[in-house]
């Protein structure tokens, strides 16, 4: 297992979870935190051990309240603007995003500016009474989250989060459809993880293929994503025979072919 600075990452029951671990300053992302979160991403999507990944934050506070405005600082006074632009770069949200396995935000705390990014690109997100989003960048001159967040809210709501760059607490999120779950946060990790072994246990190709489909055909009418579903139940992952998909159930009703 590597070992990180800025991150934990272990493996439970076919489930990688990988947390965002600078909790003194509440789950911040600098580039180092950035680079590792990507790295144990991409080794969970290649380890065949893991169905799902869960992605969280260390300490009670936050998920991550976005990027580290310190390192920002910094930044400022030795980079150019071009380079700057190159280090926002948002390719690592978008990969993650895109990652072949399902991704589940187990969102603790705050997901603020860059934590909301991250959070608004995976595949499902479990909250508690302590989640809070915010879409900051129009606050702040910049802009992000136009293509993950409508994807999750649709675009009125979409629309109203990022012009105003409001707080959205738990409730609002859950009621919007930016959490899946809202739980008590002493039943956050049980839930989260109860789901993401739910998917871990499931056909592996069967679960990576509808996810594949659904990133693929986001933007396509409907007729073409059947189609595109019908191409791959095809010629990529075929269905599974009934004596394959459901032996329990066969056994114990005594079918026979």
């Amino acid at each position: 297992m590597t070992t990180y600075e800025h991150i934990l990452s272990e493996i439970e029951d076919g489930v990688a979870v990988i947390t965002l671990n600078r909790p003194e300053k509440m789950n911040a992302m600098n580039r180092k935190l950035n680079g590792e979160l990507y790295a144990a991403v991409k080794a969970a999507e290649a380890d065949e051990n893991v169905g799902c990944l869960v992605i969280t934050g260390a300490g009670a506070r936050a998920f991550t309240a976005g990027g580290d405005i310190q390192e920002q600082l910094s930044n400022d006074a030795k980079y150019s603007d071009s380079e700057q632009d190159a280090m926002r770069d948002g390719r690592r949200s978008y990969e993650i995003s895109a990652c072949a396995k399902p991704v589940i935000g187990m969102i603790n705390g705050v997901a603020y500016g860059g934590g909301a990014v991250l959070a608004s690109s995976l595949d499902i997100r479990v909250g508690c009474e302590n989640t809070k989003f915010r879409f900051l960048a129009a606050a702040y001159g910049r802009i992000n989250s136009t293509w993950t967040l409508p994807n999750q809210v649709g675009w009125p709501v979409a629309k109203e989060l990022l012009f105003t760059a409001r707080i959205v607490g738990a409730e609002e999120a859950y009621r919007i459809g930016l959490l899946n779950h809202l739980v008590p946060k002493d039943q956050l990790r049980a839930r989260t993880m109860e789901i993401a072994k739910m998917i871990a246990t499931n056909h592996r190709g069967a679960v990576m293929g509808v996810k594949k489909l659904m990133l693929e055909q986001m933007a396509h009418d409907l007729e073409a994503q059947y189609e595109a579903e019908k191409h791959y139940t095809t010629h990529v992952l075929r269905g599974a025979k009934a004596k394959d998909a459901f032996p329990d159930f066969i056994a114990r009703k005594g079918l026979k072919a």
